[in-house]
């Protein structure tokens, strides 16, 4: 099925288009730009050198467009932009403006390094943009994936003293040499602490790759301080 113009599209001719050979002349130029709006696909590197081929052997842009499958304006473009720069690959387009200047890339980077528990609302909201006042958090967010942060759920830790840790370094070099034999005749013990007087809310932080464990991205939480929750106890041999 073909695609016709939509109703009402003849209805703005000017004054001397009545006639019935300048109606039909004007409904054939509608009808050339309103394809010529269809966004066409992207012809691939092998077809336009391919077109500029066939052209270069005399055929016309006509010809080469319905062998290759693309507008007669597509096969044009090849070739006026090979007569301009030798290639048939795209001009490099400058893009959407960076709302940030490399200055304000690093502060952003910098701020957190220092704290990685830092949202992106309290940097944007800080952080002028260049064009604009106000920076968005996603823009804070692509400053931070482009220098390799991003955004995690921290691994969770016990607070532990230097007397905690020593005893428990102890206890591994202890049991280093044991077999699966004697690990079998142990019973293994955990708890977990259910807080009833405030909500664990979710917390994110910023990190890079293999920075899992590193003591900048580890949130320490005291599981047994405090009251107003209950402790829910298990074990497995």
């Amino acid at each position: 099925m073909g695609i016709s113009a939509p109703r009402g599209a003849y209805l703005s001719l000017p004054n001397y288009c009545y006639s019935r050979k300048a109606v039909k002349k004007s409904r054939k130029t509608f009808h050339l730009k309103f394809f010529n709006k269809i966004s066409m696909p992207r012809i691939p590197e092998n077809l336009r050198e391919r077109a500029l081929g066939m052209l270069e052997a005399g055929g016309t842009t006509a010809e080469v467009a319905a062998r290759v499958g693309a507008s007669v304006q597509s096969i044009r473009s090849i070739r006026r932009r090979f007569a301009q720069t030798g290639s048939t690959r795209d001009l490099p387009r400058s893009g959407r403006p960076r709302v940030t200047s490399r200055a304000q890339d690093r502060y952003i980077l910098n701020q957190h390094l220092r704290d990685r528990f830092r949202s992106a609302t309290d940097t944007a909201a800080v952080t002028p943009g260049t064009h604009n006042n106000r920076m968005s958090a996603q823009t804070v967010r692509n400053r931070l994936a482009e220098s390799g942060l991003h955004g995690r759920r921290p691994y969770v830790g016990s607070v532990l003293s230097r007397r905690r840790r020593n005893n428990r370094e102890q206890w591994a070099l202890r049991h280093i040499n044991w077999t699966r034999q004697r690990w079998r005749t142990l019973l293994f013990t955990d708890e977990s602490r259910f807080v009833l007087s405030r909500a664990d809310g979710r917390v994110r932080l910023y990190r890079r790759r293999n920075e899992r464990y590193a003591d900048c991205c580890v949130l320490q939480r005291d599981r047994f301080g405090g009251g107003g929750s209950v402790m829910v106890w298990d074990s497995i041999a």
